[in-house]
């Protein structure tokens, strides 16, 4: 039998998904500088650690919750990648990228949603 996922699992799912992709807002900043400046180091290093959070956070994650509902909420991480495109690196999106993001959300929100079992 399914278990009801609540509103709070599905924050703390899109909390564990955030981290993940701020992981690649690092590796964006750290593509900018020079290999193995100090800059580089950090920026790398900062993804490192936002990648070691994410992995204690999702073995908790997947403890609790339904393997096809957490790996249905990590898709969006497309989400929140665009999100960071624009509010951080000022990147604009495409109709085809706002299609996109649509789908990964509908997918989601369906997922997620509760359904009774067939009989």
């Amino acid at each position: 039998m399914k278990k009801k996922i609540t509103l709070r699992d599905i924050l703390i799912l899109q909390g564990v998904v955030m981290v993940f992709s701020l992981s690649g807002v690092m590796a964006k900043f750290a593509s900018g500088e020079p290999v193995l400046s100090a800059r580089f180091i950090l920026f790398y290093a900062l993804e490192i650690v936002a990648l070691g959070i994410y992995a204690i956070l999702w073995q908790q994650v997947i403890k609790r919750t339904e393997l096809s509902v957490a790996y249905a909420n990590r898709a969006m991480a497309v989400v929140w990648s665009a999100v960071w495109a624009l509010v951080i690196f000022r990147d604009s999106l495409t109709v085809k990228n706002l299609i996109g993001i649509a789908f990964v959300v509908l997918g989601t929100v369906l997922i997620n949603a509760e359904t009774e079992d067939v009989k």
